[in-house]
């Protein structure tokens, strides 16, 4: 997802090798500099790629959701026709609309 705006991986950042110059910084304080650099790059990394599960999983978890949100409302459509045309709820009715709430609600699967 990001990987195509990003130019440097840490390992490019370790292997950087700089020319010296006679009035150039000192190779310590660059090398130390850039081990911070490369410690935050492969931290980013990281954060990113578990954003990026994160994201994955709720998509999954959402479009779930959205499915047993359309067989409710189904459910809910034949109910209400059904209660309409008859007007008598049995205990058969009753049992099936608890059990499918459970599913729901406690997540349980036949």
């Amino acid at each position: 997802m990001y990987n195509d705006r990003i130019y440097l991986t840490p390992q490019d950042i370790l292997e950087k090798e700089f020319k010296i110059d006679a009035r150039g910084y000192r190779p310590q304080e660059v090398d130390k500099y850039l081990d911070m650099v490369i410690r935050d790059y492969t931290e980013y990394n990281s954060i990113i790629k578990k954003l990026e599960k994160d994201i994955k999983d709720l998509t999954e978890d959402n479009s779930k959701l959205k499915q047993e949100i359309r067989t409710l409302n189904e459910q809910l459509e034949i109910s209400k026709n059904a209660e309409n045309n008859t007007r008598t709820i049995t205990n058969v009715d009753l049992l099936k609309r608890i059990s499918q709430l459970e599913k729901v609600v406690f997540g349980k699967e036949e």
